[in-house]
């Protein structure tokens, strides 16, 4: 007898059809019952790969969300419609199945609603048409419906002042949550860029599940290179002989986007190198973030800081463990603090340009829209996690990362800045692959528990100046950059007019004037250098200078980072 063949569970079923990680678990919830709505948000506007089934097991061609969704997830569904904003209500299958609906059955199919209230109406009602069929026994129809660009239908930033937009929320939960349409086989998506621009209503009903799509993995770029390969193969020349090695240089972009270009270089006569894909990523992923962030391109190292041995010793230990791919040692993340102007940001580029890895740069990302600013960083977050391997940098941290308890006074973003921050940061998954970097001038204003151990593992300072010497050498390097040459033997006669707890955007300041008097004074460099240093001030008072140095001494994680003459600072030692 032949050995009867080895049932397969279903997870085992879903894996073989080469389905990405959200739409398994989507399927799951719904074949399992659990839910038969799914929110659907992130990476939703862009081409996706579509395996496509009853073709060969390898097929794949790309489309859009909605192929994806009817193709792949609902190709056996009876009817599937879709609603948005500017189309109106569409029949996208099985026109035949539904123009069997009493309510049309004798006359032609008539136009179908165009305006929300409409369409969200006219689906209920043939939804409880579907039900009432399914309960009677006479005919069990699966129904699918895709509500397009959900979060312009029912934002949340209408949510507390418009009747209708609570109404017509209200009505899409009831899909999901009303048990005469859950039960029968109806599967409704809604789907947004952003969770945080849905209404509450949609958003915190827990009969309705969650799909996020990620941005697409290199895996997932290389794939779509071999099938985009041979319509493009002036534009992509030599970058098609090693299609992975050219995904990986591309991750964090869309494949919309990396489609466009490729169109635009093949129409061209352009092929693409090897030298083009850093620049090429940096332009790709700005523009899909919209001006939310951008990437600092360092060619510095850290041997360009001068001095502050022990702390480049500790990072290049934390860079080497990296690159080895040791990451347990590795910090989540590091907070570099000191008084303002002394270069807090230009350790971030030595550090970047050290490591060889991308640095991701938050701009301004708070918008006045309930919801826009929580969807930014949505967006941010769905954007480093494609990268792989990122540092993440906020600059002035303590006015950024938001605060636990911010009243009233800025309608509560401050804290729900602060609760997506927390969590994204203490993310054990990060570690290896995300680096935050924080730099503020005060970092006593950023709440104790965004760097806290988890969050942020090593405090740096970064100080000034604290011998003539140290003055000496950096007004020196400095004046260097700008054609000024001083020698060794200049330095006796300078010594005792140094300024002590100099930092180099100060230090910055006295190379430019020096340059400046030796171009429209025609002094030599030397007897300009002492002329500037005559009389000269530090711009920073000396209160808020001490102030903001005993703040970096008592943040450092190690006292070997902080100079013996300037431990005396903190109130801690």
């Amino acid at each position: 007898m032949p050995t009867p063949a080895t049932p397969i569970s279903a997870r085992q079923r879903l894996q073989a059809m080469g389905l990405p990680r959200w739409a398994e678990d989507l399927i799951t919830q719904y074949e399992s019952g659990a839910t038969s709505q799914f929110l659907c948000y992130g990476n939703v506007n862009d081409r996706l790969l579509l395996p496509l089934s009853g073709k060969a097991p390898a097929h794949e061609e790309l489309g859009g969300f909605t192929d994806f969704l009817v193709k792949v997830l609902l190709p056996r569904f009876d009817v599937v419609l879709s609603f948005d904003l500017g189309n109106g209500l569409r029949l996208e299958k099985g026109g035949d199945v539904f123009s069997q609906w009493p309510r049309l059955k004798g006359v032609e199919l008539p136009p179908l609603p165009k305006t929300p209230r409409e369409a969200i109406d006219y689906l209920t009602q043939y939804f409880r048409y579907c039900a009432n069929l399914a309960k009677l026994g006479t005919s069990r129809l699966q129904i699918g419906c895709l509500i397009k660009g959900a979060d312009l239908l029912v934002p949340a930033s209408m949510g507390a002042n418009s009747y209708d937009t609570s109404a017509l929320a209200s009505q899409m939960r009831d899909w999901a949550a009303d048990g005469t349409l859950s039960g029968h086989t109806l599967a409704t998506f809604l789907i947004a860029d952003n969770l945080n621009d849905l209404h509450p209503l949609i958003v915190n009903n827990p009969r309705a599940s969650q799909a996020k799509v990620p941005l697409p993995s290199a895996d997932d770029l290389a794939r779509a290179l071999a099938l985009m390969a041979p319509s493009y193969p002036v534009a992509l020349g030599a970058l098609a002989k090693d299609l992975p090695a050219t995904a990986a240089g591309l991750a964090g972009a869309t494949l919309s986007s990396i489609e466009a270009l490729l169109k635009t270089k093949e129409h061209l006569g352009e092929a693409l190198s090897t030298d083009d894909l850093v620049a090429v990523k940096k332009a790709l992923v700005e523009k899909d973030c919209a001006g939310l962030i951008e990437f600092i391109d360092s060619k510095r190292t850290l041997d360009d800081i001068h001095g502050q041995e022990k702390l480049k010793a500790w990072l290049r230990q934390d860079i080497a463990l990296w690159r080895a791919g040791d990451v347990q040692a590795l910090p989540m993340g590091y907070l570099v603090c000191g008084p303002v102007g002394t270069g807090k940001t230009y350790l971030v580029e030595c550090l970047a340009g050290e490591a060889g890895v991308p640095v991701v740069k938050l701009k301004n990302f708070r918008d006045k829209w309930v919801g826009s600013t929580e969807g930014n960083l949505e967006k941010i977050f769905r954007l480093i996690h494609a990268l792989g391997r990122a540092f993440v940098f906020i600059d002035e941290a303590d006015q950024a990362l938001g605060k636990r308890d911010s009243g009233s006074t800025d309608g509560g973003i401050g804290g729900r800045i602060y609760g997506m921050m927390a969590e994204e940061m203490s993310n054990p998954n990060n570690r290896g692959s995300i680096v935050w970097i924080l730099a503020s001038s005060r970092p006593d204003l950023i709440e104790v528990d965004l760097k806290r151990p988890g969050r942020v593992d090593v405090k740096i300072p970064i100080f000034p100046t604290t011998t003539a010497d140290e003055s000496w050498r950096l007004i020196r390097a400095l004046a260097k950059r700008r054609g000024l040459a001083f020698a060794d033997a200049d330095f006796p006669a300078l010594e005792s007019m140094l300024p002590l707890l100099l930092t180099p955007g100060a230090a910055e300041a006295l190379a430019v004037k020096t340059y400046r008097m030796v171009r429209t004074a025609g002094l030599q460099p030397m007897l300009a250098l002492k002329e500037c240093l005559t009389g000269y001030q530090n711009p920073v008072p000396k209160s808020v200078m001490d102030f903001q140095i005993a703040l970096a001494v008592d943040e450092a994680t190690d006292l070997d980072f902080v100079p013996q003459s300037l431990r005396s600072y903190g109130k801690r030692t």
